[in-house]
């Protein structure tokens, strides 16, 4: 009966710092990923704001030409 709880108590004891490294490397895996990402974001966050300026011209000229149209039917 000694012998079982020994081996329960060193399994125990093993998981103890396996546990502690995994609660450990979690939120450093997170903090490693979210730093990567802002990083890669701001690389081509310039190249994604002329596209959409661009496009939000094309939408306001797209608006522009009702309202030309609109005032000539009056």
């Amino acid at each position: 009966m000694s012998e079982v709880m020994a081996i329960k108590w060193a399994a125990e004891s093993a998981s103890a710092p396996l546990s502690a490294l995994i609660w450990w490397l979690i939120p450093l895996t997170a903090a490693v990923g979210a730093a990567g990402y802002v990083i890669w974001v701001t690389k081509f966050q310039k190249k994604y704001e002329n596209k959409t300026e661009r496009s939000v011209g094309r939408f306001q000229s797209f608006q522009k030409s009702f309202k030309s149209s609109e005032s000539d039917k009056e």
